[in-house]
């Protein structure tokens, strides 16, 4: 069989409606770009812009009042109400949190993290990155009632960190960001992990149980084969309501609903290429001169086989990760950034919020804690060789890029309404020290790995 690609030949039709040709050149580069991350960083930082103004502008009052405004499910007399803000945190964020479970079970089997040998460095840097900023928090909160907060500065913002890096592509080796990636993704498990266990406030057993059993539905319909989405998807939603009425975080359900989907295909590629060549023959062999899907019923059937036939090759897990991923960058944490990072500054009170214990925690957690853990923790990693340097990159470079795990944000802030929950003063300090440690260590991180850069191709050239 020839390796050739079949040419379109030049009397071959490709239908365009009439402004397609137009929107195609439009939207190809633009598509493009929003699947970098650098756009899904940048689309976050506009939002928690826009937050802080609607804060603190005369549009405050309207802003505080739909953060509040409630918003109910009911059917008959049973109903279920939350504002909108805790439906955005408990309900919206399962979304992403559904996401980052997928991204960890693919890490686990085919990623980053599927290999012993390379994931001993980021995972033990993630390991360091978050001891050290705990520790550092607790150093100026220990035996008061701030000291829940110890989680906040233990979490990294992939969005933004990989974003950051990403602005430097040039200047910085693919594997460097590779390394922030397995990072970045064995923190999120780490705070899943920190969520689930100290940020529980009070179990129901019984609702507990019922989750569990959910789980084991979920688990059943993998092993009897199940690839239809739908049935996960409704039980998912189950389990979120169990979960949440545990006691348990009602956003880790995203989690374990993720680690229950199917990674595997129902048919492996050379299944597939023979399906296909079968499928293409029956085509070839029922098309008719000016034929067309529309009028002919034959090619129509065969079409759908086709679909069938690709949708058997990829998985489940491959195809809710693709089709989630971009509304989940690009709604649903834009709405939470919209939700949370409103922080009402009041000028007058500035000294006192930069010496407070919590803001000061959470700043130098995360600017100085992540330095220290993630560097640390390398250095001894590969004092001990236990794992090894990305290939093409320099201790240096590792360092800086431990400056951009300081970028809490997301996920910080999402564990500042757990910690203070009922605390609004620590709240607002915690969401503050979040965003001045966030900006603080992107500048500094983007701007060392700069130097770096240029320093290396200045020394090529000598």
């Amino acid at each position: 069989m020839s390796s050739k690609q079949p040419k379109i030949k030049k009397n071959d039709v490709v239908n365009y409606a009439p402004w397609e040709r137009t929107f195609k050149k439009v939207l190809t580069p633009f598509e493009q770009f929003i699947h970098q991350q650098t756009t899904s960083g940048f689309l976050l930082m506009a939002t928690a812009v826009m937050a802080l103004f609607l804060a603190n502008s005369a549009f405050s009052e309207v802003y505080q009042h739909a953060l509040h405004l409630p918003l109910a499910i009911s059917l008959g007399p049973w109903q279920f109400q939350l504002s909108l803000h805790h439906w955005v945190n408990d309900g919206l964020m399962a979304l992403f949190f559904f996401v980052v479970g997928l991204e960890l079970k693919r890490e686990f089997m085919v990623g980053e993290l599927s290999d012993l040998r390379q994931a001993a460095l980021p995972v033990i840097a993630a390991v360091g990155g978050m001891v050290v900023p705990a520790l550092i928090y607790l150093a100026f909160n220990v035996g008061t009632d701030r000291a829940g907060g110890w989680g906040i500065p233990m979490a990294t913002d992939i969005a933004f960190a990989v974003g950051v890096l990403v602005l430097l592509a040039s200047r910085v080796p693919k594997s460097l960001i590779t390394f922030l990636v397995a990072l970045a993704i064995a923190d999120d498990l780490g705070a899943v992990l920190v969520i689930a266990v100290f940020y529980t406030q009070q179990l129901d057993l019984v609702w507990l149980t019922i989750a569990a059993a959910l789980v084991g539905v979920l688990v059943t319909f993998n092993f009897a084969g199940i690839r239809n989405v739908v049935p996960y998807f409704l039980i998912a939603i189950l389990l979120w309501y169990a979960m949440y009425a545990s006691g348990v975080h009602a956003t880790l359900a995203g989690v374990l609903g993720a680690f229950t989907v199917p990674a595997r295909s129902k048919y492996n590629p050379a299944t597939f290429v023979a399906m296909i060549e079968r499928q293409v023959a029956d085509f070839s062999a029922n098309k008719q001169t000016n034929d067309s899907v529309m009028v002919n019923d034959k090619l129509y059937a065969i079409s759908e086989h086709m679909e069938e036939s690709a949708k058997g090759v990829q998985t489940p897990l491959q195809r809710l990760e693709h089709a989630w991923h971009l509304p989940v960058a690009f709604l649903v944490i834009p709405v939470f950034a919209l939700f949370n990072a409103g922080i009402p500054v009041d000028t007058s009170s500035l000294s006192a919020t930069v010496s407070h214990p919590v803001f000061l925690g959470v700043l130098f957690g995360l600017l100085l804690g992540k330095f220290l853990g993630i560097t640390g923790a390398c250095w001894l990693a590969l004092r001990l060789h236990i794992g090894q340097l990305p290939s093409g990159t320099r201790f240096s470079q590792v360092a800086a890029v431990s400056l951009l795990g300081g970028i809490g944000f997301t996920m910080s802030i999402f564990i500042s309404e757990l910690g203070f929950s009922g605390q609004p003063e620590y709240l607002l300090m915690a969401k503050s020290g979040v965003l001045a440690a966030s900006v603080l260590a992107g500048v500094a991180g983007y701007l060392i790995l700069r130097c770096l850069g240029a320093s290396k191709v200045a020394s090529a050239l000598d």
